[in-house]
């Protein structure tokens, strides 16, 4: 049986965190790939330190013409990128960090497995939801994300002028009766413009925001507080410590309330099954709650690379559901193509959807008006119980 009474902790970081400057420059070069060719096929990483931006890996667009062309355009989308985080500091500036672009064509061996319809690469994903949030995401991790959201909209308005970019959140919940009832600690790190701010300082800044976004009564008196525990936290973002694409794959997902399949989603066009099969995954985990038929859901879906048809689909519902999960399974096959081209077209993903992915989680966010988010949506309830 699962345990009802526990604490359980998540940990975001803000997108001017090193990683997360690198996944926000990934995908919007991924992005742009995409509004100029729906099927271009991109896998780019980025690397951040001080001063330098390094961007690298393989990308196709339909002639080697217009590839040549498009690569004197990421010079300028690097430098938006971290324009728009916020980086104008001496030691890691948009205007003059030295970027090296490593970008070059795709392989013809992987792609030519890809362009018949093929997944990209080999792989596991998985999907998770539960009632923890109207989202249907755990607690911690969503609002984790959301104290990290609300400080950079704080500092970005210009109500914070001495917030700066970097910064991390980490929440420890305890659940009572399996619902999550009070913070038992909190922990908030961001970078400050003055030296002679101290950790009380910022903690009367972050505060008022903090208990805005948290549900009434979730602080206690009991509540630790941990507001830059080190003290002094101005020298920040890649200039203090080097970034990579991909390597917050736990914050990008479910805060380890959930397994992960291993691959990163940033910088991958969709027929990467790693990013694709993933949101897929969530879609049908979340669908499969929002329609009553459990309280929580993992789903996993596997992949051969060069193969179309999923490999494997497994579901569990933690014993909340009365529907065997076998036929559970069996239903998710019948109302969605598993397929990477099914994928793509049910989701619509061969769209320039992907830069505002990169920070606050790829998952618990509204669908939007032009598509992203697509995977968040709950328009499968029906077809699932006509199903089962």
């Amino acid at each position: 049986m699962t345990r009802q009474n526990y604490v359980f902790t998540s940990e975001s970081v803000s997108e001017g965190h090193p990683d997360k400057v690198c996944d926000r420059i990934s995908d919007a070069i991924l992005d742009a790939f995409l509004a100029e060719e729906p099927n271009a096929r991109v896998a780019c990483e980025t690397f951040a330190t001080t001063n330098r931006v390094v961007v690298g890996g393989e990308v196709g667009l339909s002639s080697a013409a217009k590839l040549d062309t498009f690569m004197g355009q990421v010079d300028g989308i690097v430098r938006d990128c971290v324009k728009d985080i916020g980086y104008e500091q001496d030691e890691f500036h948009w205007n003059t960090l030295q970027l090296d672009n490593l970008l070059h064509k795709q392989s013809a061996h992987i792609a030519q497995g890809v362009d018949r319809d093929g997944a990209g690469d080999q792989g596991i994903m998985f999907g998770y939801a539960c009632r923890e949030t109207p989202e249907l995401m755990p607690a911690p991790i969503h609002y984790a994300h959301a104290i990290l959201r609300r400080l950079a909209e704080a500092r970005k308005s210009g109500a914070e002028p001495t917030l700066r970019p970097d910064a991390k959140s980490q929440l420890s919940l305890r659940y009572e009766n399996g619902v999550p009832v009070e913070v038992t600690s909190l922990v908030l790190s961001t970078q400050h413009a003055l030296e002679s701010q101290s950790s009380d300082d910022i903690r009367a800044i972050v505060e008022p925001y903090i208990r805005e976004v948290l549900p009434e009564g979730w602080l206690t008196e009991n509540t630790e507080w941990w507001v830059n525990p080190t003290g002094t936290f101005v020298i920040g973002g890649p200039d203090g410590d080097a970034g990579l694409t991909g390597r917050k794959i736990i914050v990008d997902t479910y805060g380890g309330a959930a397994p992960h399949g291993g691959g990163a989603f940033s910088g991958k066009d969709p027929t990467k099954v790693d990013r694709s099969a993933a949101y897929a995954a969530r879609y049908l985990a979340k669908n499969v709650v929002a329609s009553g038929l459990a309280d929580r859901c993992v789903l996993q879906v596997s992949y051969a690379i060069g193969v179309a048809k999923p490999l494997s689909i497994y579901v569990d519902t933690f014993g909340t559901s009365e529907v065997p999960e076998a036929e559970i399974e069996r239903a998710v096959a019948e109302i969605m193509d598993l397929t990477p081209r099914g994928i793509r077209d049910h989701l619509d993903l061969c769209r320039p959807i992907y830069a505002r992915t990169s920070a606050y989680g790829h998952f618990g966010r509204a669908p939007e008006a032009d598509g992203g988010f697509s995977w968040e949506k709950t328009d499968l309830v029906e077809a699932l119980k006509k199903a089962l």
